[in-house]
């Protein structure tokens, strides 16, 4: 990047930062730093314009569709604002604003093909944050934000097969282990994506034996 450019980035950082201060702890913006920074490690490998790269994932989050009744279109509009106010070239606005528009999980029936490499890697920095240990803590924090139980054995996940039933459903914590965290890593785009992915799988797999083993007294 230029020297504008991460003049840019800087400053939109420090908004962001700001905007996102009293955001639920599983969408902070210490998940946004996340996302930058993984984002950063998967462009290496990847023949990408680091600049949007960057931006759309330091604004992924600036306005989540699960907290405005699925309304797709308040995050890139939100984002929108930020970059023009910043005066960012409108043909790097369109690219960040379709990469926020079309990156999140939906369903496990719902198909999220990204365009261009630097949707697939911006996609699969924000995945990665959802696998391992913060993506269970972060399971757990979100579960709680919107009251759901921890465990219900009577009520088994849900494999979605639409945005709606998706963003509607009301299982335990749990239960989205199945409908989104272990199918993540066959979602992956990107080789690095992959690989920490994998890692990160394992854990979650191991972390739900031990909970079920404590859950039934059997450990």
């Amino acid at each position: 990047m230029n020297e504008n450019e991460q003049k840019i980035i800087a400053s939109v950082v420090h908004e962001v930062k700001e905007k996102l201060k009293d955001q639920e702890s599983g969408h902070d913006w210490f998940h946004v730093l996340r996302v930058w920074n993984n984002a950063r490690l998967m462009a290496k490998g990847e023949e990408v314009d680091l600049f949007v790269v960057e931006l759309a994932a330091i604004l992924h989050d600036i306005a989540d569709w699960k907290f405005y009744d699925g309304d797709e279109s308040v995050g890139p509009k939100a984002a929108r604002l930020i970059m023009e106010s910043h005066h960012v070239d409108s043909s790097v606005i369109e690219h960040v604003c379709e990469v926020i528009a079309t990156m999140s999980y939906k369903g496990a029936g719902v198909p999220t093909s990204m365009r261009t490499k630097e949707g697939e890697v911006v996609q699969d920095a924000d995945r990665l944050d959802a696998l391992g240990a913060i993506g269970i803590a972060r399971a757990f924090s979100y579960g709680g934000h919107k009251n759901r139980v921890m465990y219900d054995p009577a009520h088994l996940p849900v494999l979605h097969q639409d945005k709606y039933a998706y963003i509607s459903n009301k299982g335990s914590t749990i239960n989205h282990f199945y409908e989104k965290l272990l199918l993540l890593k066959d979602r992956m785009n990107t080789q690095t994506g992959k690989q920490v992915a994998e890692e990160r799988h394992l854990f979650m797999q191991k972390y739900l034996e031990q909970f079920y083993q404590e859950w039934n007294g059997t450990q």
